[in-house]
């Protein structure tokens, strides 16, 4: 009994460790663009286009602001829900981020 008491209580004290997603902008696209993650996770975003672009969350849960080329930004999801999120340099690139 101690000893499957004492396994219990090691379990419970292991850090949950945050995942890392991965958001790659190429032909006008996110891609994936719909992803789910859990909260706490990052989001890396690299742009394999030709011009820049930015992946921003319309409720301002994340901007990477502008990417160039061959450049990336890592963001973290710190809230539960549905985020969309577009290119504000060309709106009609759209995704979207559910954490739970």
């Amino acid at each position: 009994m101690r000893i499957a008491l004492t396994v219990a209580m090691l379990v419970l004290a292991l850090p949950a460790y945050a995942a890392g997603h991965a958001v790659q902008i190429k032909g006008m696209k996110f891609s994936p663009a719909r992803l789910q993650v859990a909260v706490g996770d990052t989001v890396t975003f690299t742009n394999a286009d030709s011009v820049r672009h930015t992946a921003t969350a319309l409720d301002r849960t994340f901007d990477t602001g502008r990417l160039a080329t061959g450049k990336t930004a890592t963001v973290k999801i710190t809230t539960a829900g549905k985020h969309d999120f577009r290119c504000m340099i060309h709106p009609s690139m759209k995704g979207t981020v559910t954490a739970k």
